[in-house]
């Protein structure tokens, strides 16, 4: 069986007021592509299907329009509903749409997916738990206010539910696993440290670890494998969504999976998608028109720094967007500036803003619930070191 695993789609996102629709139409052309031309018998989408609750009728219209496509010849699709879903809407079209081989799960269920390819013949089970955050699946937890205490308890409960799900794993069925979580260690590569506060819905990786041949995740922007036991993988967004996702490459993860043997995987890059960019330009205004002249980066959204040693113009700024419309921020810095002025700009900005910034820098666009934030500036404020942690952070 052969399965194509992606997530992370966020349609109806913009990016600074500019839609991103055009470009996730154009990835849900290439996705149809590849499930076509790898001869895939099942995608899974690992949830954020869009990125509000209440996404506009062009992206739905978008998801539905794709999920039918994906779904053709009998291939089947399998999606659950992210932190960013409305889960009652992502699975509302069910009666509509099932018999076409499309499972969409909103809400966590203690029934696994059962499919079955008509290519192969083979049947897979798939342990899928949409996002459960405590009020999704409608239970306190823990009365403990303790982040770590909560922490615990809901891994406990993450594994609970997988481990129930997957009692219906049998030795002749491809098993899957797949959900949209936090897991902890993700993002531990060679350019970025793990991270080491998670929040009170961080996951030990231990709670996935249920049997699986490949667990499909969802949740974090940057493609990776999670260490723990088993094939643990983010597929990543599709495209990038912030700039803190400059130059990562996106791709979708290609799963061959026969019963009782371990899982083949291989990274499948996409080429679709308006790349962002960072600029630095050291050499000032003469530098940036010399790149735009060139044609730099011509398709890309584009976040410029420039070094001056004389203020911007808003005519100049003006110049500069009409020169190219990926222009997204442009900010002046000026070298002479004393250190305690810099200090004092930044000080100016909250610290659980600087504290969130950091935070989407690291996890690839994740954003830190309340508990984290929270936790945060209690640690900063015991410690009494603010000073250094707001630079650590920025």
């Amino acid at each position: 069986m052969r399965i194509l695993h992606t997530g992370d789609w966020h349609l109806g996102r913009t990016l600074e007021g500019r839609s991103r629709l055009k470009e996730q139409e154009a990835f849900l052309e290439e996705l149809v592509r590849m499930a076509e031309e790898q001869q895939a018998d099942l995608i899974l989408m690992a949830g954020d299907v869009y990125d509000t609750v209440n996404p506009p009728a062009a992206a739905e219209q978008l998801f539905y329009e794709a999920a039918a496509r994906l779904a053709e010849g009998g291939r089947q699709f399998v999606a659950i509903a992210g932190n960013h879903d409305q889960p009652e809407r992502v699975s509302s079209v069910t009666p509509l749409v099932r018999q076409q081989g499309i499972r969409l799960l909103g809400l966590p269920s203690p029934e696994a997916v059962c499919i079955t390819a008509p290519r192969t013949g083979e049947t897979a089970v798939i342990a899928a738990l949409p996002y459960p955050s405590e009020a999704r699946l409608n239970e306190l937890l823990s009365e403990d206010g303790d982040e770590s205490v909560l922490r615990e308890a809901y891994s406990r409960r993450v594994a609970r539910l997988m481990t129930q799900l997957a009692a219906s794993f049998r030795p002749d069925t491809v098993n899957l696993a797949m959900s949209h979580i936090y897991v902890l260690g993700g993002l531990e590569t060679d350019s970025e440290r793990p991270i080491q506060v998670g929040g009170a819905y961080t996951v030990d990786p231990s709670a996935l670890v249920v049997g699986a041949q490949y667990t499909a995740l969802g949740h974090l922007h940057r493609p990776q494998y999670v260490k723990g036991e088993g094939i643990l993988r983010y597929s990543g967004s599709p495209l990038a969504y912030s700039f803190s996702e400059a130059g990562q490459a996106k791709s979708v993860t290609l799963v061959e999976a026969v019963p009782g043997q371990p899982a083949r995987i291989e990274e499948l890059h996409l080429s679709s998608g308006r790349p962002l960019v960072r600029w630095r330009a050291r050499g000032g205004l003469e530098e940036v028109y010399r790149w735009l002249d060139d044609g730099l980066d011509a398709d890309a959204f584009i976040d410029l720094e420039v070094s001056l040693t004389e203020a911007m113009s808003i005519g100049e700024i003006q110049r500069l967007r009409k020169s190219r419309d990926g222009l997204v921020h442009i900010r002046p810095v000026y070298p002479e500036m004393a250190a305690a002025e810099l200090e004092q700009q930044r000080s100016e900005i909250p610290l659980h803003e600087l504290f969130r910034s950091f935070y989407q820098r690291q996890t690839g666009g994740a954003e830190p619930d309340d508990g984290l934030v929270q936790l945060f500036l209690e640690l900063v404020e015991e410690d009494g070191e603010i000073d250094g942690t707001e630079e650590h952070v920025s």
